[in-house]
C-alpha cells in the first residue's frame, strides 16, 4: 500500500507540474504571436538597397495544382539583389517543364534551372540541392519547399532579421486558406499544436526549426561541412539549425509566417506527414516519448486525476472544464496566427479540432510501431540519433 500511495502521490505531483507547463506554454505562444506575427516594423533596420544578396534555393519533385502560382511568387519578389537556383532531379521531372515556363516568362529575373543532382548521401532533398548550392554566388542562401507561397516583402523581412548575431531566421509553418475539410484539418493543426510547441521552444531557448523556409548564413554551413555533411539524416534541417547553434550562432524567426500551399492534400496525407515527423523525433530526441502527454485529451485526464486526488475536486467536471479552456485559447492561438479572418466556420473549427486532437496518440503509436520511413521516393531505417539508411528492395 505504501508503495502504492507512493505512485499515487507522484502521479498527482507530475499532474500539477503538467498543469502549470502546459498553461505557461499556451500564454507564452498566444502574447509572441500577437507582439511578432504579421507586424510591419516602423523601423528599417537595413537600407532596402544594401541588403545583402541571397541565394534562392528551390527544391523541386513532382507538380501539384499549385506548384506553377507558388513559384511565381518567388519571381516577383520585390527584393534587390537574389537568384533563384530551381533543383530539379530527374530529366523526365514534370516540373522541369513549369521552371522552363517561369523562366522564359520572367527572363530579368537571375534565376537558373539545374537537373540531375548530385548524389552524397542518402537524403534526396540535400542530393537535389547540391548543384545548387555549388553554384549559389551570395553570403546567405534561403533553402524554401516546393509548396511554400511568399509576399512580395516576404524575403525583406527575412533579411531585417539576420543581425550581425543571427545565424540562421525560419518561417513559422502555417497553411494557405484552401477548400475542403482536409485543409482546415491542416490549418488547425498549424495554428494550434504545432506553434505552441514551436514557438515555446523557441522563447525559452531550445533549438527548435523546420526547414520549409530557412534564411542562413553559407559561411557558417561551409564551415560545419556544407550540405554534403548532412546528406546521412532524414531531418537534415534539425542538424543544420545545430550546427549553426554549436557555433555560437543565435536564430531568429521572421513576422511573416512559412505560408504552405500544396495543391495536393487529403486527410491520409496528413496523417502519413504527422507520423513521420513523429519517427525522426523519436529517434532524434528521446524524450519525445512523453508528447502524447502534451495532447488536450491525455493531459486533462492526467492534471483531472491530479485536482481530484489533491483537491477533491470531481475529476471529470474537471476534465471537460479543462478541455473546453484548451479548445477556447487554441481559437484564440489560431486566429492570431492566421492574422486576419479564417476561411471557415467555429463549427468547423470546433470538428477539425476534435478529430486533430483524437487522432494524436493514434499517430504516436503508429510511429512507434514502424520505425521505417517511405519519404519522396525511397524508404529508410532510422538509427537512434537521427542517421538512416536507405531500404533497397531486392
Amino acid at each position: 500500500m505504501a508503495l502504492l500511495d507512493l505512485a499515487m502521490q507522484g502521479l498527482s505531483v507530475f499532474g500539477l507540474i503538467l498543469f502549470f507547463v502546459l498553461w505557461l506554454m499556451h500564454f507564452m505562444s498566444i502574447i509572441y504571436v500577437r507582439l511578432h506575427l504579421h507586424k510591419k516594423r516602423s523601423e528599417v533596420k537595413q537600407p532596402f538597397g544594401q541588403l545583402a544578396g541571397v541565394s534562392l534555393l528551390k527544391p523541386l519533385k513532382g507538380v501539384d495544382p499549385n506548384l506553377i502560382s507558388n513559384l511565381e511568387t518567388f519571381f516577383t519578389l520585390d527584393y534587390p539583389k537574389y537568384e533563384i537556383l530551381l533543383c530539379v532531379q530527374d530529366q523526365d521531372d514534370p516540373a522541369v517543364d513549369v521552371c522552363k515556363k517561369l523562366l522564359g516568362k520572367y527572363p530579368n529575373v537571375d534565376a537558373r534551372l539545374f537537373i540531375g543532382g548530385k548524389k552524397v548521401g542518402i537524403n534526396p532533398k540535400i542530393n537535389n540541392l547540391m548543384p545548387g548550392y555549388e553554384g549559389a554566388k551570395y553570403g546567405l542562401v534561403w533553402i524554401c519547399d516546393s509548396g511554400i507561397r511568399v509576399k512580395p516583402d516576404t524575403l525583406t523581412d527575412m533579411t531585417n532579421q539576420m543581425t550581425e548575431k543571427v545565424g540562421l531566421v525560419h518561417g513559422l509553418p502555417y497553411v494557405a486558406d484552401r477548400q475542403g475539410f482536409a485543409a482546415t484539418l491542416e490549418q488547425v493543426y498549424f495554428g494550434t499544436s504545432h506553434p505552441r510547441s514551436y514557438i515555446s521552444a523557441n522563447v525559452t531557448g531550445i533549438k527548435c526549426v523546420t526547414g520549409m523556409s530557412c534564411l542562413m548564413r553559407k559561411d557558417v554551413l561551409d564551415q560545419a561541412g556544407g550540405l554534403v555533411a548532412f546528406a546521412q539524416y532524414i531531418a537534415e534541417d534539425y542538424f543544420m539549425a545545430k550546427a549553426i547553434a554549436d557555433r555560437g550562432w543565435k536564430f531568429s524567426m521572421a513576422t511573416q509566417v512559412a505560408l504552405q500551399n500544396s495543391g495536393s492534400y487529403s486527410i491520409g496525407q496528413f496523417q502519413s506527414r504527422m507520423i513521420r515527423w513523429t519517427k525522426l523525433r523519436i529517434n532524434m530526441l528521446p524524450g519525445t516519448v512523453l508528447e502524447p502527454v502534451s495532447e488536450c485529451f491525455l493531459a486533462s485526464l492526467i492534471i483531472g486525476w491530479a485536482a481530484h486526488y489533491v483537491f477533491r475536486w470531481d475529476m471529470m467536471v474537471f476534465f471537460m472544464c479543462h478541455c473546453l479552456a484548451w479548445f477556447i485559447s487554441d481559437y484564440i492561438q489560431l486566429t492570431g496566427v492566421q492574422g486576419g479572418q479564417l476561411c471557415f466556420s467555429k463549427l468547423d473549427f470546433a470538428v477539425a479540432w476534435f478529430i486533430r486532437e483524437s487522432m494524436a496518440v493514434q499517430i504516436f503509436l503508429s510511429a512507434l510501431w514502424d520505425p521505417t520511413i517511405s519519404w519522396r521516393t525511397g524508404r529508410y531505417r532510422l538509427r537512434c540519433g537521427g542517421t538512416a539508411e536507405e531500404i533497397l528492395d531486392v
